[in-house]
């Protein structure tokens, strides 16, 4: 990858700090881990080293196991590290991040919908607008993964 193309948070902050304001917002019925799951997986799909640097080490600070945080990518595969909920949401997720090429089908929302309520799906599903927004300018602007870990707070 090629050097940081710009800094976008000092170039444009208010879209940035709306952006911050939307993360903080979207997926607050969901608990920590099935956000940070979520991110991390749409992360991967992605391409946001920065964003899967941030959310595997959230995990980590959450007490996941490293086995656990290294088979989300594999986590239809994986079936015994995830719980029902987290892979219909994973399912969900991987569909809605996949809007325009393939929406979301009747049979997803079927199966999400078995997990959890509805408000909790509307909240899912802008998790997955806000993280994938932030891959967005990450991936365009090369934002580099950090020298040392992110520091999780």
């Amino acid at each position: 990858m090629s050097a940081p193309r710009l800094d976008y948070h000092a170039l444009a902050p208010h879209a940035a700090r709306a952006g911050a304001q939307f993360s903080h917002a979207a997926g607050r019925t969901l608990d920590m881990r099935l956000r940070e799951i979520v991110n991390l997986r749409i992360s991967q799909i992605n391409g946001c080293a920065f964003c899967i640097d941030m959310h595997w080490a959230q995990l980590l600070k959450e007490g996941m196991e490293p086995r656990h945080v290294n088979a989300v990518a594999g986590w239809r595969e994986a079936t015994r590290f995830f719980s029902d909920a987290e892979r219909a949401a994973l399912n969900w997720a991987e569909a809605v991040n996949a809007v325009p090429h393939r929406t979301p089908s009747d049979e997803d929302f079927r199966a999400i919908r078995q997990h959890l309520s509805d408000a909790q799906i509307a909240d899912l599903t802008f998790q997955v607008g806000a993280i994938r927004s932030w891959n967005m300018l990450n991936a365009s602007f090369h934002m580099p993964v950090p020298e040392t870990p992110y520091a999780v707070e």
